[in-house]
Formats: structure tokens, sequence, C-alpha cells
């Protein structure tokens, strides 16, 4: 597989974080990752390609309106990218099976993107869940 250059890469994985994630232009995922995108991270009740990221997108949104994916450090080796940052929102929707609690959260997480060219082929991340639910006022997932 090979990547783009290193700003090349750069640019597109804050497009992830900065429109997708944050802005909810879930519409742009099928420009971003690519037709054989694996997701390595997956949810109870969610698939592996890249209708994944869509439906994260989509619950995240609708559970915290203000949610928000803050990249505070992103390194490139070859293809693959490592994303360090921190997410947040006011609990505000189901969530999980959860009712609103109107709490905030504030959370690390990290992601491994590989690329292949421009497009995203595959992801793994490490969020603590664990510390969010403990934020929300439920039960450590």
């Amino acid at each position: 597989m090979r990547g783009g250059s290193m700003s090349d890469l750069k640019a597109l994985v804050r497009r992830v974080y900065d429109e997708v994630f944050n802005e909810g232009k879930v519409e742009l995922i099928d420009e971003l990752l690519a037709e054989n995108f694996v997701e390595h991270e997956q949810m109870p009740g969610m698939p592996s390609d890249r209708e994944a990221p869509k439906m994260y997108t989509q619950m995240a949104r609708n559970a915290f309106p203000d949610f928000r994916m803050t990249v505070e450090e992103v390194l490139q080796d070859g293809n693959k990218v490592i994303v360090r940052g921190r997410s947040s929102g006011t609990h505000k929707g189901e969530f999980w099976g959860m009712p609103p609690t109107g709490n905030t959260f504030d959370i690390a997480f990290i992601d491994i993107l590989e690329y292949d060219g421009d497009k995203m082929v595959g992801h793994w991340g490490v969020t603590d869940t664990a510390a969010m639910m403990e934020q929300l006022g439920g039960a450590a997932a």
C-alpha cells in the first residue's frame, strides 16, 4: 500500500475530525474512506465497513449535540497516521440505551489510520469508554 505525502495525509486526517465528526458531514465519508475500508474498533451492533463511522457519527451527534473530537497530535509513518486527542460532549440524547443525563464527558482517544493514497482503508482506536460512562453517570462499560 502506498501513502500520500505527510502534509497531504495530515490534511485529510484533519478533514475527517473537523468536517465529519465535529460538523457532522457524514456524506464526506464516501469521499474520504475507500470502498474497502475496514473498521477494526467495532462497537456492538455496528458493521466493520465504512458504514461504521457514518453510524458512529450520527449516534454521537444525536446523543451529544455539541460532540467534539479535538486533535492534539498527529504523527505519520509511511501510510499510517496516529492521532492523539480528546472527545467531549453534553449528554442530551439517548446513548447506548442510557437516557440523557445532561452530564458532560471529556476523555482521551488514540486512533491509528491506514491510508492507500488519499483514501483511508483502516482504523484502529482506543477510547476511554469506562471514564466516559462514569462521567455521564452510568455504569462503567
